[in-house]
């Protein structure tokens, strides 16, 4: 927790001091207010309060608003476990390559083998959105989390439940039952908001509980590379470690993002901060009230943008549209007309600009539907329907009780969520084209698998000396080992290109 700035400056006492004994005709006399300098004439009296200037006098005030939706803000406080080899991401500052970061680093491999997971505590921000008590936060916030609770702004505090999350975007879907109708905030229309817009950031930064932060909008359509749908607005508002989660209103009072991310050296706010634009929250929320997951739309295309240098080669005039890199074999685009080399110019009459435009399209249309892309290919046009197929999920349940995970019967349970591993998946993660095996997405805080020292980002290539590629093998092989009756189960994991057998035991 860091202290509060202290106004008093010893420094510039003396300094004054030293300016008011020399009593030089037009000196000025410097006030710190809140980082700012203020120059005041020395000829005015020196006790007679200062007129406000006109600049000073026509800025805006948030005072209504902030007093209007700070009742819907909440704070979101976290329990999880967090293994020695995980402290190294609460030490942001050291440098890559310094002597002492490498010995943390050798000593925390080390002991994360062996040494049992501690309990860690975090702290977010969350709003509500309707009277029930549905509360949208960051996955970020809550991910890996074993207990979640919520502090509304009058104090009280709930136990909530999470509905649905979606690591792609960074959204979660929270509910609290607080037997009472709760203050809420609508989301507002992002797309109306302009660059030099005032914005209100409000949250609870390093759990100070609800602040009120003002800036404005700095750009938009920023791509932080944190997913493959970044659309995030960029803002100068101060935002800090525990403004995660909280609501970017405008002017109006209106929802216009979710502050997610900030660029930051140290970790603290530096005038650059991120926020995922209200559209995409609401699409992406109603999915997680109605499925608890995010269902989206899939074409099977390995995609990439158009250089300058492509578009010479293909005889264009601008670097515009998607090239087709390849056509996945059993992706929905497999029994269509289209081929590798081809360029998407647009998608239903939609131009795309950027390479970017489609997979976004294309996410969030309905599996079944129909898209007619504009194919250019050898000079020549032509327009491809392709039926839209439901993009493949990163929450294979891969445990086994994978079919009834709340059964008492004694039936094995590891702990594990899996994804199978697809070209979407290799791009978004770095994952060389060489590793195979089954992509671990999620691991449940405090079960056999946590416990055994696997971690998120691992693959899984082994299951019993027997090599995997899907989800389904590992839950097969994990109930072979459990019929077989044996204590534990055998995985080979892969992390960082280092493989590593290890022995996870059954827990019933």
């Amino acid at each position: 927790m860091n202290e509060s700035s202290r106004s008093s400056n010893p420094e510039c006492a003396g300094l004054l001091r030293r300016h008011s004994k020399r009593a030089i005709a037009g000196a000025v006399a410097l006030a710190l207010a809140g980082g700012g300098i203020i120059l005041a004439q020395a000829n005015a009296p020196v006790n007679a309060p200062l007129a406000p200037s006109a600049a000073v006098s026509g800025m805006p005030s948030f005072a209504d608003v902030a007093e209007r939706v700070a009742p819907a803000v909440v704070n979101v406080a976290v329990v999880g476990a967090m293994s020695p080899a995980m402290a190294l991401q609460g030490m942001p500052n050291l440098s890559d390559g310094a002597p002492l970061n490498d010995f943390l680093k050798k000593f925390f491999e080390q002991q994360g083998a062996h040494a049992t997971p501690r309990e860690a505590r975090g702290q977010g921000s969350g709003f509500l959105i309707d009277a029930g008590g549905h509360i949208v936060t960051n996955n970020h916030v809550i991910d890996g989390a074993s207990e979640v609770s919520v502090v509304l702004n009058d104090g009280s505090r709930f136990e909530a439940r999470v509905v649905g999350r979606d690591d792609k975007t960074d959204l979660a879907l929270l509910k609290i039952d607080a037997g009472r109708p709760l203050p809420y905030v609508d989301l507002g229309d992002s797309a109306r908001a302009r660059v030099g817009d005032w914005v209100l950031a409000v949250g609870n930064p390093f759990g100070l509980g609800g602040s009120v932060n003002a800036g404005i909008i700095s750009a938009r359509g920023r791509d932080i590379q944190s997913g493959p749908y970044d659309d995030y607005i960029q803002i100068d508002a101060p935002i800090n470690r525990g403004n995660s989660g909280g609501p970017l209103f405008d002017a109006t009072g209106q929802v216009i993002g979710v502050n997610a991310a900030i660029y930051s050296p140290s970790g603290g706010n530096v005038g650059i901060g991120f926020a995922i634009p209200a559209e995409t929250v609401r699409d992406v929320v109603a999915d997680l009230r109605d499925n608890g997951r995010v269902e989206r739309g899939w074409l099977g295309l390995q995609i990439q943008p158009v250089t300058e240098e492509l578009a010479a080669g293909l005889g264009l005039d601008d670097a515009t549209g998607v090239l087709i890199a390849d056509v996945l074999a059993d992706g929905p685009a497999a029994g269509t007309d289209l081929r590798p080399g081809d360029l998407i110019l647009s998608a239903d009459g939609e131009q795309l600009s950027d390479y970017r435009d489609l997979p976004r399209l294309i996410a969030a249309r309905k599996a079944g539907s129909q898209v007619a892309l504009a194919v250019l290919r050898n000079g020549e046009r032509r327009t491809i329907e392709v039926t839209i197929g439901s993009m493949p999920g990163d929450d294979a349940v891969a445990d086994a009780a994978a079919e009834d995970a709340a059964d008492a019967s004694g039936q094995p349970r590891l702990g594990l969520y899996l994804a199978p591993l697809t070209p979407e998946l290799r791009r978004e993660r770095d994952i060389p084209e060489g590793s195979a095996g089954v992509y671990v997405a999620r691991v449940e805080p405090n079960s056999p698998a946590e416990r055994a020292g696997i971690e998120p980002g691992t693959l899984i290539s082994m299951v019993g000396g027997q090599p995997v590629t899907s989800p389904d093998q590992v839950v097969a092989a994990v109930r072979k080992a459990a019929d077989d009756k044996r204590e534990s189960v055998l995985l080979r994991v892969e992390k960082e290109g280092k493989p590593l057998f290890v022995a996870v035991p059954f827990a019933a």
